[in-house]
């Protein structure tokens, strides 16, 4: 072996130990947990496909599935909505647009438990400041974390303003390479404001469009700190998400084989949903 290529595998050693030890062995050992029945404190036994039956009949788990997906079906339009029209007004000469950005961008750096402690005070049915509001404007105080109806709106909402930040920056970075000849040849052209974004600006952030759907995804996917600091999964279990029922079996009931099985279920589903997300995606970029 010469010295370049020695020198090539010494240099990718620390991050081959790196992936090996926290990506390769945590996959590996919790495909091995699929098939296994272990509490945490008697010795694992074989289960062979007890868990996978379990999780196929499961009624509680395929309500966090729908959960979950009424939670994305909330969360993604109002995410990228929000997050394209806040770095639009970003993007234009604005007093203090350094300020503004920053203030922005800080809620995606808090700590998730503290921004669930401040909207669940938020959102208090007596005491909240959104309810207080409401009753001086003449408006009935709404009970939006015991609720089924409002408990996972109320939360969809929370954390768009939690990560509608990181998204605008995306989208900025996008907008920044827009090529300024081509926004004054459309409006040479006699373009309106909602022309020009329909047919160059819109276009041309496609693919921060799909990355934009494709981080929500995952991230909607994978909520727990929301729902098990506000509502515990309920009222009547409608905020309980796959992961927060992951971790009960996990940790509560002491089922690490079942929560596995959970896990790389929930691994299966996300990969489906964005595989099916890029190729309409795709689709509609084709057209």
């Amino acid at each position: 072996m010469r010295a370049e290529e020695r020198s090539g595998w010494l240099l990718t050693a620390p991050y081959a130990v790196f992936l090996l030890a926290f990506a390769a062995y945590p996959v590996c050992f919790a495909l091995a947990l699929v098939f296994l029945r272990w509490d945490l404190v008697t010795a694992p036994s074989f289960a062979g496909l007890d868990n996978v039956r379990l999780l196929s009949t499961d009624a509680r788990f395929w309500q966090a599935v729908a959960n979950t997906f009424v939670f994305l079906g909330l969360h993604l339009p109002l995410q990228i909505t929000t997050a394209l029209t806040l770095a639009l007004a970003l993007n234009r000469p604005l007093a203090f647009r350094a300020f503004w950005r920053a203030a922005f961008f800080l809620p995606v750096v808090i700590s998730g438990a503290v921004v669930a402690i401040l909207w669940n005070a938020l959102y208090a049915t007596d005491v909240g400041l959104i309810n207080g509001l409401l009753v001086r404007a003449g408006l009935s105080p709404v009970p939006w974390l015991t609720n089924p109806s409002t408990a996972m709106p109320a939360i969809a909402v929370m954390v768009t303003w939690k990560n509608v930040g990181f998204y605008v920056v995306i989208y900025l970075a996008g907008l920044q390479y827009i090529p300024r000849s081509c926004q004054e040849a459309i409006e040479l052209d006699g373009a309106s404001a909602w022309q020009r974004f329909r047919h160059l600006t819109l276009p041309l952030l496609l693919p921060q469009t799909i990355l934009v759907v494709t981080l929500s995804t995952i991230n909607g996917f994978q909520l727990f700190l929301e729902p098990y600091v506000m509502t515990g999964g309920g009222p009547l279990r409608r905020t309980l998400s796959v992961v927060l029922y992951m971790y009960t079996n996990a940790f509560s009931y002491q089922k690490m084989g079942y929560a596995a099985t959970i896990g790389v279920a929930l691994a299966l589903i996300i990969g489906a949903v964005v595989a099916v997300q890029h190729r309409v995606i795709g689709r509609s970029e084709a057209l």
